[in-house]
C-alpha cells in the first residue's frame, strides 16, 4: 500500500481523485488550506471510500509545514492540485496567482527534494496551449499562453522539466486538463464554485435550480457547426482515474511524461446547454451575448499518448456529465 500527498484534495478535482485512491487501495495525506473549497467535503469522502486518509490543514507554501509532513512518514509520491484557477482573476491580480500558482509549486518541490521523494503527478491545463493553431491538440502542439493563469501553469511546467533535467531521479507526469465537469455518481461531492463560476456546467446547474435567471453564451459567430465555442468536457471522474493512471505509470515506468487529458471530442456550449435540458428534464433559458475577449473558437484534444502510454481513456459521455452533475446541484443548492 503506497501513500499519496494530495495538495488541493479538499477541492473539485482534487477530492474526486481522493476517492479513486482511497478505492484503489491507497492511504491518503490532503494538504489543504481552504482557500477555495470546505471541510464538509471530508466527511463526504469517509461515506464514499475507506476512511484511509487523515487531513492536514496547510498553505503549500509552508515550507516548514512540509518538512514536518514528510518526516512523519514514508511518501511514495505527491499528486499537486493546490493552486487559484480562474483565468479572469488571474488577469486583475497577477501577482497573487504567480505568488499561490508558481510559489506552493517551488516550496513543495523543495520539500520533496529535502525528504527524497521525486515522484509528482502536476495538475496543468489546456490553457497552456493558447488559441491553438489546428486542432485536435497534440502534446507536442505550440504552446502560448494568453493570460496570467496560464502563465503560472507553463512557469511551473518548466520548473518541472528542469528539474527532472538536473536530476533523473524526478519522476514527472504533467498532466493537461481539458474541461473538467460532472460529478461523482452519488451527488456526495462536486463543483462548488466560490462566487461567480469560472466554468460553463455551473452556470447551467445554477439556472437549471433557479439561481439564475438564463445562461449567457458569449457569441454565435464561430466558425463552428453552430457558431459557439466548442469545448472538450471531460467528467472529472474519468479525470481523477487518469491521475491514478499517470501515478501507476511513473511507478512501473521510472520515467517522465506530459498528458493531455481529455475526451478528444469537441462539443458546443449550445449542444452542452441543450443537451442537459433533454437529459434532465429541466429547461435551460440562454440568450447569446457578445465573445468574450480571449476567447477561442475550438479546443480538444488528441488522447493518442493517453491512451497509448497510460492505458488511460474517458468512458463517461456527455448525458452522464449533465446527469451527475444536477444529482449534485440539486440534492446541493447552495453546494457544501
Amino acid at each position: 500500500m503506497s501513500t499519496i500527498l494530495v495538495t488541493g484534495g479538499a477541492g473539485y478535482i482534487g477530492s474526486h481523485t481522493v476517492v479513486e485512491l482511497l478505492n484503489a487501495g491507497h492511504q491518503v495525506i490532503i494538504v489543504d488550506n481552504l482557500c477555495n473549497s470546505s471541510i464538509a467535503v471530508l466527511e463526504r469522502i469517509h461515506k464514499l471510500a475507506k476512511p484511509n486518509f487523515r487531513f492536514v490543514q496547510a498553505d503549500v507554501r509552508d515550507g516548514a509545514a512540509l518538512d514536518r509532513l514528510f518526516a512523519e512518514q514514508p511518501i511514495d509520491g505527491v499528486i499537486h492540485f493546490a493552486g487559484l484557477k480562474a483565468v479572469g482573476e488571474s488577469v486583475s491580480q497577477p501577482l497573487r496567482y504567480f505568488d499561490n500558482n508558481v510559489g506552493s509549486t517551488l516550496a513543495l518541490l523543495q520539500a520533496m527534494d529535502r525528504a527524497g521523494v521525486r515522484r509528482i503527478v502536476f495538475s496543468s491545463s489546456a490553457t497552456v496551449y493558447g488559441d491553438p493553431q489546428q486542432v485536435p491538440i497534440t502534446e507536442d502542439s505550440r504552446l502560448q499562453v494568453t493570460n496570467p493563469y496560464g502563465r503560472t501553469k507553463l512557469m511551473c511546467e518548466d520548473i518541472l522539466r528542469d528539474l527532472q533535467v538536473s536530476d533523473p531521479r524526478w519522476q514527472v507526469a504533467i498532466l493537461r486538463y481539458f474541461n473538467p465537469v460532472g460529478a461523482h455518481i452519488s451527488g456526495l461531492i462536486g463543483e462548488h464554485p466560490n462566487g461567480i463560476p469560472n466554468n460553463l456546467m455551473p452556470f447551467i446547474t445554477q439556472v437549471a435550480v433557479g439561481q439564475r435567471e438564463f445562461l449567457s453564451i458569449f457569441g454565435r459567430d464561430y466558425p463552428t457547426p453552430d457558431g459557439t465555442g466548442v469545448r472538450d468536457y471531460i467528467h472529472v471522474v474519468d479525470l481523477a482515474q487518469g491521475h491514478l493512471a499517470a501515478l501507476h505509470y511513473l511507478q512501473t515506468q521510472q520515467t517522465s511524461i506530459t498528458v493531455n487529458l481529455g475526451t478528444g471530442q469537441g462539443v458546443s456550449v449550445q449542444e452542452l446547454a441543450d443537451t442537459f435540458a433533454r437529459v434532465t428534464g429541466v429547461p435551460v433559458p440562454y440568450r447569446f451575448v457578445d465573445r468574450r475577449p480571449g476567447d477561442v473558437a475550438a479546443c480538444y484534444a488528441d488522447t493518442t499518448r493517453a491512451r497509448e502510454a497510460l492505458g488511460w481513456q474517458a468512458h463517461l459521455g456527455v448525458e452522464r456529465m449533465c446527469q451527475d452533475a444536477w444529482r449534485w446541484q440539486s440534492q446541493n443548492p447552495k453546494g457544501y
